[in-house]
């Protein structure tokens, strides 16, 4: 089964009932061939979460902060995440990236609190550097390509490859979604046919013009 992650960033594409009607569109794509998670922005968790509460369909955050409850102003510790109803997190997207120490700190806990996390790499080398902390999912996603129109796995396929190598020598168990220019079923066949168990995307759906139509693409070659 492939994981198929919507990360709707802050686009405003994305926001309330928008973005609510893209999970929708991802739910009902669902099937024993495709999982959907979807990361709406931190004020719309709690809204996405209670409205999709039946839904097999999983809520993560786009980031979580390395803070216990407390005192921390405008910090989302995965604790009050978990409250809102996130059940995963990414951590250390290209535009929120963090030292290794943090993401440690934030792999352990999640697991601690029952919660999946994703943490996305750059290159080779940080792949190596982050499966060591044996995070459920490592996303490779070279920052160059974020949001371009040629996906990775056209653009680099060797790099994906090589992640899923590097991932499965360090720590068998993490599996490895890519990222960066998908947004089509080529792009997601591809991506399988490279060794990786998913994908992960943003402006592809989210800025389509039919993301509907988009999210269908993304299963069509499963």
């Amino acid at each position: 089964m492939a994981l198929i992650v919507l990360n709707l960033k802050t686009y405003e594409e994305g926001w309330g009932e928008r973005g609510l009607k893209i999970a929708r569109a991802a739910e009902e794509e669902s099937s024993a061939k495709a999982r959907f998670v979807i990361c709406p922005s931190t004020p719309d968790i709690h809204h996405f979460a209670h409205s999709l509460a039946s839904s097999s369909l999983e809520v993560w955050s786009q980031d979580a902060d390395p803070v216990p409850p407390g005192s921390f102003t405008g910090h989302s510790p995965l604790e009050a995440l978990k409250h809102s109803g996130a059940r995963g997190t990414l951590i250390n997207h290209a535009e929120r990236q963090r030292p290794l120490i943090e993401i440690e700190f934030i792999v352990k806990l999640a697991k601690r609190l029952g919660m999946h996390v994703c943490v996305c790499s750059a290159d080779l080398q940080s792949t190596r550097a982050v499966a060591r902390f044996e995070p459920h999912y490592v996303a490779i996603e070279p920052p160059e390509l974020i949001g371009g129109k040629v996906s990775v796995t056209t653009a680099d396929p060797g790099i994906v490859a090589e992640a899923v190598k590097t991932v499965r020598q360090v720590a068998p168990n993490t599996k490895v979604l890519c990222g960066a220019g998908v947004k089509s079923g080529a792009d997601v066949a591809k991506a399988l046919e490279l060794g990786a168990d998913g994908v992960l995307l943003a402006s592809g759906v989210v800025r389509a013009e039919d993301p509907a139509a988009a999210i269908r693409d993304l299963v069509s070659r499963l």
